[in-house]
């Protein structure tokens, strides 16, 4: 079949795929309407879109290796960068991105200016070198232009090192993600949602690879698009009487920054703000006072539960104190870190709300400039590691040449643009929303959905509203929300009908899967290709290579799922930490491959170690979550923009290192005169 042929067979196939899905969303609106149960609708969802996606994967298997790692090399431009744009949309952009703007305001736009201008840099300088190249992972290029005496092994090595590291940190995420969703759209236990999102995850890629994948990213793309737009066009609708988000979004602004002045001066507010901040200081005595401050503390809860006991108190006090005593920190370290975190909590809530348009916002100008340098640190680190992560610069591989390769950089963007100009507009119609809805109610009448959400996850609510003045009514610092659930809370906050609820959970779903569809596969190919086939087994036959990419498949899989049920941290944390690492360890050997005769074998080991290296010691150091301090921190910069050190560490690294070695061979010299023609 000719190309023209199959991509307007494609066209009939994925313009039926839509019409049908749209049918489908009308049915179960009328099922809604009739009585229909809301958990089942959520089932419904969940379910139909996952055996979509399995079913897309059987009719995808394949053991051929080129149809298995790089899709047969013919994925059109357009449906290349349909299947880039979802396996880039992944549970961050989705769930969190729009979280973090509603939470953070400007600050929020790093990640979506950063994200963005990173595929500048893929199209300028590394999708049309890969593509040309045209093997089939990342390690692989950088084996062949840094190829030397062994024939490239040592370099092979490093770069898988790097890949499977980054991209296992991204794919927990993912994974946590359709924990997240399942669990809140079935009642299932969170553990149980992520290894039912596991086994549409393997039976996709397990059976066909990356054939498999890239026809059900393409799907999964036409659903995560439905599924955004439809509750921001709705909200809208409601706000602005304007189908446009993007229209309705300075008249928003205007009316929450005319609320947000409203909160800065108001009694009840500035009283629960005072509050929090009382409670900060109580907690810096206590950490003064260590070590004697926590065995007081022990000393008291203990007599305490004593008391109790002999006093024949009822048995829900007693397990309440018992319970006190067993979360109580073990030792007077452990105290200092909890209760200092607990202190920082309690002094950002004793702050007033952050004006959502405001740049920058600080006390002083010195708070205001740490916040400035950190924004474009991140937007720093996001950008070279878009231009570096492994999973998508792989996509670039299928096209059928570099003018496809090309032009599938300019659709990825386009497809990904649809969605990022419509987040801050999601954002803001929530954050509308809630101002003029939940803030000022009674305590005695808060909306369902709270208490729903806050029962999610018991020991880390997504959601907290305390009455810490006591007065019955609802003030703003007494609402506490996660990033990870403004957009899965959408509907339910703007009183949309729980179809639409149903079809988030299907976009969220279907974002967190082709993302992690991509990324478990790049790691099982890096192991299989180039560890087993390119290192130990040469001779193995095209059906052992394939058998061995989907057992290491199946166990990476089951690896991440066991990681992710122990939720290390929330979804953007471990994608800002993905890319930071990607950044760091894989941008200056690829950058400097194509740009760079000079660059050798010597320096690429070198660039590749030392920005990991450079990266890990910072997040290490500075990160609480890994034993680190923020004390630690060098020119106040955020553990997740450790690129700006690991970046420079890296080129640094391989430029000097490859200046005091000899030049690379004539061999990897002409590979870039044929890699940069045209």
């Amino acid at each position: 079949m000719n190309d023209k042929a199959f991509f307007r067979r494609l066209c009939r196939y994925y313009g039926l795929y839509t019409l049908g899905f749209i049918l489908f969303l009308g049915a179960v609106a009328i099922l809604e309407h009739e009585g229909f149960p809301r958990v089942w609708i959520g089932y419904v969802f969940l379910f139909t879109t996952i055996v979509i996606y399995a079913g897309i994967g059987v009719l995808s298997r394949t053991s051929d290796v080129t149809e298995y790692y790089v899709a047969g090399r013919r994925v059109p431009g357009i449906f290349n960068g349909m299947a880039t744009a979802a396996d880039w949309i992944s549970a961050a952009s989705f769930i969190s991105v729009a979280g973090s703007l509603f939470l953070w305001g400007f600050d929020g736009l790093a990640y979506l200016i950063g994200w963005s201008g990173g595929f500048c840099l893929v199209a300028l300088f590394i999708a049309p070198f890969l593509r040309k190249f045209g093997q089939y992972t990342i390690p692989d290029y950088l084996a062949a232009r840094y190829g030397g005496a062994d024939g490239g092994k040592l370099v092979r090595l490093a770069a898988v090192a790097a890949t499977v590291v980054v991209s296992f940190t991204y794919v927990v995420a993912q994974i946590y993600g359709v924990g997240l969703i399942t669990s809140r759209f079935t009642g299932l236990d969170f553990s149980v949602g992520i290894f039912l999102g596991l086994a549409s995850i393997l039976v996709c890629s397990f059976l066909g690879g990356m054939r498999a994948v890239t026809w059900t990213q393409v799907a999964q793309y036409i659903i995560i698009l439905i599924a955004f737009l439809t509750p921001v066009t709705w909200l809208s609708i409601k706000h602005a009487h304007n189908p446009l988000p993007q229209l309705a979004y300075g008249p928003a602004i205007e009316r929450i920054a005319a609320q947000e002045r409203q909160f800065v001066v108001d009694p009840k507010e500035r009283e629960v703000r005072a509050i929090f901040r009382q409670r900060a200081q109580d907690l810096e005595e206590s950490i003064d006072g260590l070590p004697l401050s926590w065995e007081s503390g022990r000393a008291e809860i203990q007599n305490n539960l004593e008391a109790l006991k002999l006093g024949s108190a009822p048995l829900l006090d007693v397990r309440q104190t018992a319970r006190e005593l067993s979360a109580y920190p073990k030792d007077a370290d452990e105290a200092r870190r909890v209760w200092s975190s607990e202190r920082d909590r309690n002094l950002a809530r004793a702050e007033p709300p952050v004006p959502q348009a405001l740049p920058f916002p600080g006390a002083t100008k010195e708070a205001s400039d740490i916040k400035r340098n950190n924004f474009l640190a991140l937007v720093f680190c996001l950008m070279l590691g878009t231009a570096a992560l492994p999973h998508i610069l792989v996509r670039y591989y299928t096209t059928p040449g570099v003018p496809q390769t090309r032009s599938s950089v300019f659709w990825t963007l386009f497809f990904i643009m649809l969605l990022y100009i419509t987040i801050p507009a999601l954002a803001v119609l929530v954050k509308y929303d809630i101002y003029s809805a939940l803030v000022g109610s009674s305590f005695s009448h808060l909306p369902d959905w709270v208490s729903y959400w806050a029962g999610i996850d018991k020991a880390h609510p997504l959601i907290s509203i305390t009455d810490v003045n006591l007065d019955g009514i609802v003030q703003l610092s007494e609402i506490s929300m996660d990033v990870d659930m403004v957009v899965l809370a959408t509907p339910e906050i703007a009183g949309l009908p729980y179809v639409i609820s149903g079809l988030i959970a299907a976009g969220g779903l279907a974002a967190a899967l082709s993302t992690a569809d991509g990324l478990l596969l790049t790691i099982s190919n890096a192991l299989s290709h180039d560890i087993y086939f390119k290192t130990v087994d040469p001779g193995a036959s095209q059906q052992k290579r394939v058998t061995i990419s989907k057992l290491l498949l199946l166990m990476v899989a089951l690896l991440a799922g066991y990681v992710a049920s122990l939720k290390p941290g929330d979804i953007l944390s471990l994608v800002g930490a993905a890319f930071s690492l990607a950044a760091s360890a894989l941008f200056p050997a690829l950058a400097l491959g194509a740009m760079w005769k000079r660059a050798n074998r010597q320096g690429a080991i070198a660039g590749i170690a030392g920005g990991f290296l450079m990266c890990a010691y910072y997040m290490v150091r500075t990160h609480p979550t890994l034993g680190g301090s923020a004390d630690a921190l060098w020119f106040h910069i955020a553990p997740i923009s450790a690129a700006v050190f690991g970046v420079p560490a890296g080129m640094a690294a391989l430029i000097v290192v490859s200046l005091l070695t000899p030049p690379p061979d004539g061999r990897a010299q002409a590979l870039v005169d044929y890699l940069r023609a045209p």
